[in-house]
């Protein structure tokens, strides 16, 4: 199995903790790591992960890499002026070349999987990258719709609006998107993570989950129809449910996947019991892609001291996603076959054997 992993920001911390989680030799033997960057600016920060012994093999595309090998394509050839700790024009262009060469080639299918190491959304503004964040860029260039989904060992979090003002969140809030994302998560838990009948909570927009319409009117208009929707088209759902009782009573570990309507509704509770090992999931696409849970961490840029166990956690769970769909995908085919009434000449056959 190949895994492209993107260089990230080459002022954060991204190349450092490939570095680390690539130095582990029997990691590297569960696939082929193809690292898209430059081998230069990987070496630099291989300095500073004094002592790794990592070698780099330079390859000119994804089909001429190799098993025991810790691939790299140069996305450039020039040098880069490294300012550990910064956002910089240049730590957004340079990562956005590389992510744009790993996209078009997980796209081609020249790789099987895409872990993006960390961006910094300003540094990418100054090198003209147009989308809020990775997931967005990545469904525009995949195509189909996706779910940004936050994955940790006790928790799966799905949101309904991704990198968006919070003065803008209630007008994003519709009927249709909520069944959209509910659809996209329910067939992600069976499909990507093997769980036949997944139950999914619905968590609410407004204090109390709006407490009948008294606070905020979104939970019944929008929310609650679409949980009712979603149970007639056979999917198990429950809500609205109020995000702070619902994670400060520990009811989230009844569910298998958590529907939250925006950004940081989701994302304080889950950092706050996994960060560190969580991944961010892109679901929804026909192509995987992950990412650790952490971002650029320029206050540890260059000191060595950035923990690799995210990025472990994200090319584990590209591959799980990978086994999961193949055997998916295999259980489907089963299905059809029996389906599949037998010819003439089959049941014929069968009735001689039988004699």
């Amino acid at each position: 199995m190949k895994i492209g992993i993107t260089i990230g920001d080459v002022n954060g911390v991204g190349p450092e903790v490939i570095i680390k989680v690539l130095s582990n030799e029997h990691f590297v033997t569960k696939f082929t790591p193809i690292i898209y960057g430059s081998s230069k600016v990987m070496s630099y920060h291989k300095n500073i992960v004094k002592d790794s012994e990592i070698n780099f093999f330079n390859i000119s595309s994804a089909d001429r890499a190799s098993r025991d090998k810790i691939n790299v394509i140069n996305c450039w050839d020039e040098n880069v002026n490294i300012s550990l700790g910064k956002a910089t024009e240049d730590g957004g262009k340079y990562a956005y070349l590389a992510l744009d060469k790993a996209v078009q080639d997980l796209k081609a299918g020249l790789i099987d999987a895409l872990v993006t190491a960390p961006i910094n959304k300003e540094a990418m503004s100054m090198a003209q990258f147009p989308y809020p964040g990775h997931t967005e860029y990545i469904e525009h260039t995949i195509g189909g719709k996706s779910l940004m989904m936050m994955v940790g060992e006790r928790l799966r979090v799905g949101l309904v609006t991704n990198h968006l003002p919070v003065s803008e969140v209630a007008h994003k809030i519709t009927k249709s998107q909520i069944m959209e994302k509910l659809r996209l998560l329910n067939d992600s838990l069976i499909r990507d993570f093997g769980i036949d009948k997944p139950l999914i909570a619905v968590l609410g927009l407004n204090p109390h989950a709006g407490d009948n319409g008294t606070i905020g009117k979104e939970e019944e208009e929008f929310i609650r129809p679409a949980i009712i929707e979603a149970k007639k088209s056979g999917m198990n759902v429950a809500g609205p449910y109020s995000a702070d009782g619902f994670f400060g009573s520990s009811q989230f570990t009844k569910f298998d996947g958590i529907l939250a309507m925006y950004h940081d509704q989701g994302l304080i509770p889950f950092k706050a019991l996994t960060f560190g090992t969580g991944v961010n999931f892109t679901a929804g696409l026909d192509k995987i892609r992950t990412s650790p849970d952490h971002g650029t961490a320029y206050d540890l840029a260059g000191k060595n001291e950035a923990d690799e166990t995210s990025i472990r956690s994200a090319i584990y769970m590209a591959i799980e996603v990978y086994k999961h769909r193949t055997e998916y995908v295999d259980l489907r085919k089963n299905s059809l076959k029996k389906k599949e009434k037998p010819t003439y000449a089959e049941e014929e056959d069968e009735i001689l054997e039988d004699a």
